[in-house]
């Protein structure tokens, strides 16, 4: 099953304690066991635009849509076989002490 881990970076958070492997050992760690097929960090949300389409009109604004001190800084897309395997991956993300990992399972759209 595919589950999508958004990484998501709290610059309020401060913990003195280190996480359980650097962000190369994860890689190498989680993409080597296939647990995970892609991914990538994201730039900050001051580069993000919000779109919406309301009665025929578009809107384009500057930042996310959400007023928040928290963004999403990346994303890995995990390959597990159950959402027990997907919290044990995101767990040994460095993200999960200096941040916060979201997990969601893909839904996958089928379109006949």
């Amino acid at each position: 099953m595919k589950y999508l881990m958004l990484v998501v970076a709290d610059p309020d958070l401060t913990t003195e304690e280190d996480p359980v492997l650097t962000i190369e050992e994860w890689v190498d760690e989680t993409y080597g066991q296939g647990k995970a097929t892609d991914g990538d960090r994201l730039r900050p949300p001051s580069h993000a635009k919000t779109i919406r389409r309301r009665n025929g009109k578009v809107s384009v604004t500057d930042g996310p849509y959400a007023e928040t001190h928290e963004w999403i800084a990346g994303f890995d897309l995990l390959e597990c076989d159950t959402i027990e395997q997907a919290i044990e991956v995101a767990t040994r993300h460095p993200m999960a002490t200096h941040g916060t990992i979201e997990l969601r399972p893909v839904w996958p759209l089928e379109l006949d």
